[in-house]
């Protein structure tokens, strides 16, 4: 956010994130995005909102952050050596405006061992992850390749947001809000 405006706020929003299954993972991603944002937009009218959520899947299965860290391993072990995708679901919200949508990336892991995972469970860092992993932290030696956007793999895909912002007229001297 800082590479948009230096006034920002944090406020997590506490919708529960729930997977329609019956929609694909880029709808899933833009509606829970839409959510957060909507949640949060009633309690600072007067600021713009930005909600966004990443999703992390391989062959139709969805993985969220890790239950714990024998999830964590199940998880790690399943994206070894594969390419999968992640998709980030970004809405704005702004006085008499809303406009929202999601950004795909893909990226492939390199075969991991059991030493590899492990150690890198041990470090924590996969914990509050989708996919539990970090390309921008320790998690940076697993990944073999990507394409698309660096940082929609990290959450947020600022290029794209700018674009997004851009089309809601978005005016940068004001607080900000930010919801993840």
């Amino acid at each position: 956010m800082k590479e948009i405006t230096s006034q920002f706020e944090i406020v997590p929003s506490a919708i529960e994130e729930v997977l329609d299954i019956g929609l694909r993972p880029e709808e899933n991603a833009r509606n829970i995005a839409r959510a957060k944002a909507k949640s949060i937009a009633s309690e600072y009218s007067d600021c713009w909102i930005i909600g966004a959520d990443t999703i992390v899947t391989l062959d139709d299965e969805i993985f969220g952050k890790p239950e714990d860290e024998k999830d964590a391993e199940r998880i790690l072990k399943r994206l070894s050596g594969r390419e999968h995708v992640v998709v980030t679901g970004i809405c704005v919200v702004g006085p008499q405006k809303s406009r929202d949508k999601f950004v795909v990336s893909k990226i492939k892991i390199k075969p991991l061992t059991i030493q590899e995972i492990k150690n890198y469970i041990s470090t924590g860092e996969p914990m509050d992850k989708a996919g539990a992993y970090a390309i921008q932290g320790k998690g940076s030696f697993m990944v073999r390749s990507f394409s698309g956007s660096k940082t929609n793999i990290i959450g947020l895909p600022i290029d794209e947001l700018k674009i997004l912002l851009k089309k809601t007229n978005y005016p940068l001297h004001k607080r900000q809000k930010l919801n993840s």
